[in-house]
């Protein structure tokens, strides 16, 4: 999680500040929280009910539930351990259909930079790490071979992979988590909400008219903050080479050029604002392994997104566009 804030807000999470009082006092506000997707999920609903505001959470945290189930690399049963150890999955569940369409539609277009397939180079450099070393040219060739989007095929009645390939969903699964836990409150009639299921996702905004503000962490400085950006009917997710580190100069981490098999050196974070939860989770991996250039020429052709980049330097880049909070 990359998100950080330092005032209490509604929520009752120290990570998300408040953009504002809430002017309508006749909204309850209740918020629920549980582990999903090795995250803690938060949720905030506010509502003229608290019946209809827990009935809607209720149903958001089933469709969080849902996606682990369907998605997480450590339950035995789940399509996508199915699909790792048999290298096929026949009537897969359509919430797995949608991911993996979009994950690839983002490999196409990021040239390969975003392939879910880097899952056996994060097995090589765990395993590596537990010997307190990093992998060796052998081993990351090797590894490399596994690896190629071109190596998934998705369709709606089978999922195969090729040449002993591996699918890691960590670059989209949260944030798909967030768009389906938005959905589940729109359809009971929710109108103001915050869904931090790993990335943020809000609806509305505050009911005072204004949105809620969201401290991105610093990627050096767990105590700090890089931006505040204000996020009101949209969505957030960041990259950054401090969530995993396999050496402590950072140089070394779980996002994956798949084209070297090392981990990218310019960039230390990037935060996307997105559309969709999903959008913003994918394209913050994307842009991380494009480098800036690259990658804000991805972000700019992206209709509705808008990034902000941290160099290894420490150099804050931003695209015209990226919500700013005002100070």
């Amino acid at each position: 999680m990359a998100f950080n804030a330092g005032s209490q807000d509604l929520t009752g999470d120290p990570r998300i500040a408040s953009a504002g009082e809430c002017a309508l006092h006749t909204l309850e506000s209740v918020t629920k929280t549980a582990h999903a997707l090795g995250a803690q999920v938060s949720m905030t609903v506010l509502h003229e009910e608290k019946r209809v505001a827990e009935s809607a959470l209720a149903a958001a945290f089933a469709d969080v539930a849902l996606v682990e189930e369907l998605m997480s690399l450590y339950r035995a049963d789940s399509q996508l351990v199915q699909l790792n150890r048999y290298g096929v999955v026949h009537r897969p569940h359509p919430y797995l259909v949608e991911v993996l369409n979009y994950a690839q539609t983002l490999s196409q277009r990021s040239k390969g930079a975003f392939d879910v397939t880097v899952q056996p180079l994060w097995e090589l450099y765990q395993q590596a790490k537990q010997r307190r070393e990093l992998p060796r040219e052998t081993e990351i060739a090797a590894a490399r071979q596994r690896v190629g989007w071109r190596k998934l095929v998705v369709t709606p009645d089978k999922v195969t992979l090729r040449s002993n390939a591996a699918v890691t969903l960590n670059g989209v699964a949260q944030g798909y988590a967030a768009d389906r836990a938005l959905a589940a409150l729109r359809q009971h009639g929710v109108k103001h909400a915050l869904v931090d299921a790993g990335e943020l996702g809000a609806l509305g905004g505050k009911p005072s008219n204004g949105a809620w503000t969201v401290g991105v962490q610093h990627p050096r400085d767990a105590n700090a903050y890089v931006a505040l950006t204000n996020l009101s009917n949209g969505c957030l997710a960041t990259s950054g080479d401090y969530e995993t580190a396999f050496s402590p100069d950072f140089l070394h981490h779980h996002l994956f050029d798949p084209r070297t098999g090392r981990s990218p050196q310019e960039l230390a974070s990037v935060t996307v604002a997105a559309r969709s939860a999903m959008e913003a989770d994918g394209l913050s991996t994307a842009v991380f392994v494009l480098g800036p250039t690259r990658g804000a020429e991805l972000v700019r052709r992206t209709p509705g997104a808008a990034a902000l980049l941290v160099l290894k330097q420490g150099d804050v880049l931003a695209t015209d566009d990226f919500p700013h909070a005002k100070s």
